[in-house]
């Protein structure tokens, strides 16, 4: 008789499982457990790293984004930008196509504007050059964004790399025309696009520069909401996203549901590159869309794709962009150490959404299972 051996297992002390559901409550105080988490580690890392007051350290923070008026309407423009190419990453993103180009998107809108200033700039009345203009860019950024959305509806191809890719080709079409536009000749640059007429320039409203900025992102922040959340074309996104085999079961054309929501991705796009150029610097840049691209995935995906959640998100980033920049200045302190620690917050800003979806849960018993 042959001998059998037993095989033995222990079971292990605690097992990570899905959660079914959480009260919003509970998700809100995870979330808000998460930065105070965060803000007690930054204060830790101060005091070991630079000896300085954390106190003090966190009022230069606001007060680098609320100091002065001149300051906060900084900041609001910078939340508007933001929220605009978030806005833009959104629609995509539900249908579970990965636009990491809109970056390339932005520049290519404004460099269509930017173009438009300088061609037009002397040829056309202020108001059908600013139309022009606006139409050019969000023609160039949507078309800019068709063209990975084609090959994905047809080919199957990968989108996060091919929108990838076309970021530094746009990047480089940007750079070749600052030097067929520079200003002056050898700079480089193009420099300030009209300036003594001001043609392209969108006007003040209210002795503010950026206050048509802050309404246009805030009329597209409203639309895409109601976009989203209550059109045919927000729910046959939700469901492409869901799963593009159920689409094509209930009748969707999944190809043109690709399509049309990634032209729409690109023109919001085009947006952000036409109030960047002519609401905000008047000329076109390679560091004009300022890495927002990138940005904007994170303040979509923090606000599960909802684009009045999306306001606070950005506005969380735009705050501590603001108060790392006025750290760095007020203690002179290297420009890394301000990133460290909004790196900090954001590491568990992003990590808190993990107890959010997921529990851990311990087993009541370690017995041997045969």
């Amino acid at each position: 008789m042959s001998n059998t051996k037993t095989s033995k297992k222990r079971e292990p002390l605690f097992h990570v499982a899905k959660r079914e559901g959480l009260p919003a409550l509970n998700a809100t105080l995870i979330r808000l457990g998460s930065v105070i988490a965060a803000l007690i580690v930054c204060a830790i890392v101060t005091m070991a790293l630079t000896g300085e007051n954390p106190i003090r350290v966190y009022a230069t923070m606001i007060d680098g984004a609320f100091g002065s008026s001149r300051r906060i309407w900084n900041l609001l423009q910078s939340l508007s930008m933001l929220l605009c190419v978030s806005l833009a990453v959104t629609p995509a993103f539900k249908m579970r196509f990965w636009n990491i180009g809109a970056e390339g998107q932005v520049l290519m809108g404004g460099l269509a504007s930017a173009a438009c200033m300088i061609i037009f700039g002397n040829k056309l009345p202020n108001i059908i050059l600013l139309l022009t203009m606006i139409i050019a860019s969000i023609a160039a950024s949507a078309i800019w964004a068709l063209i990975p959305a084609v090959f994905k509806a047809t080919l199957d191809t990968n989108e996060t790399l091919f929108t990838l890719m076309m970021n530094y080709v746009a990047i480089q079409l940007v750079a070749y025309f600052s030097r067929v536009w520079e200003n002056p000749k050898g700079s480089g640059s193009i420099g300030i696009i009209n300036p003594s007429t001001q043609n392209g320039w969108l006007p003040m409203i209210a002795g503010q520069k950026y206050l048509i900025n802050i309404l246009i992102v805030f009329a597209l922040t409203i639309f895409m909401y109601v976009y989203l959340k209550y059109s045919k074309h927000g729910y046959e996104i939700s469901v492409v996203g869901e799963s593009q085999n159920t689409a094509r079961y209930i009748g969707l054309n999944v190809k043109k549901v690709i399509l049309r929501t990634m032209l729409l991705s690109g023109a919001v796009c085009g947006v952000a590159g036409f109030l960047l150029v002519s609401g905000t610097s008047q000329t076109i840049t390679t560091e004009t869309a300022g890495g927002r691209g990138f940005t904007a995935i994170m303040v979509s995906w923090l606000a599960k794709f909802n684009p009045i959640v999306m306001i606070l998100t950005a506005f969380l980033l735009a705050f501590l962009e603001a108060g790392a920049g006025q750290i760095s200045t007020d203690f002179g302190l290297n420009k890394s150490f301000s990133d460290i620690l909004t790196g900090i917050i954001l590491f568990f800003i992003i990590g808190c959404e993990f107890f959010v979806n997921y529990e851990i849960k311990f087993n009541k018993s370690s017995k041997e299972v045969k």
